[in-house]
């Protein structure tokens, strides 16, 4: 199993948010999603300014295997999206939880992140996941 970073929270749908210094919350895919999802080949990211609202689809990852929707982990607005990933999506398969963030939020009601999984709820949904 992958190291889980101890200062993510995760949806069960296996998106990881990360509280910024600036408060803004950047999101990922988990490694085990990717790992699941096998080689990606293209990522749709929402636009910088979009509203987005918790739990709802406002992305997606494309792999050879399959499409799936990246859910968002707090309501608010986008206020970066990482642009490199549209030439590059194989660098969530290689870095999920750095490099291969997918965008960032600026909540609109912080208090949402504390209704997310924290590491140790998420490895036990990835453990039961594998068996």
């Amino acid at each position: 199993m992958q190291e889980i970073p101890g200062d993510l929270k995760f949806l069960k749908s296996h998106e990881w948010a990360r509280i910024e210094d600036d408060g803004t919350i950047r999101v990922g895919i988990s490694d085990h999603a990717q790992s699941l999802l096998g080689d990606l080949v293209y990522v749709e990211l929402p636009n910088v300014g979009d509203d987005v609202e918790a739990g709802k689809a406002c992305a997606v990852v494309e792999s050879v295997k399959a499409a799936s929707d990246v859910y968002a982990p707090v309501s608010g607005v986008i206020v970066e999206v990482n642009s490199d990933l549209a030439d590059n999506p194989e660098t969530i398969n290689e870095d999920a939880y750095g490099d291969g963030w997918l965008f960032a939020i600026k909540p609109s009601a912080s208090e949402e992140m504390d209704e997310l999984l924290d590491p140790n709820d998420y490895a036990e949904i990835v453990e039961n996941d594998d068996h």
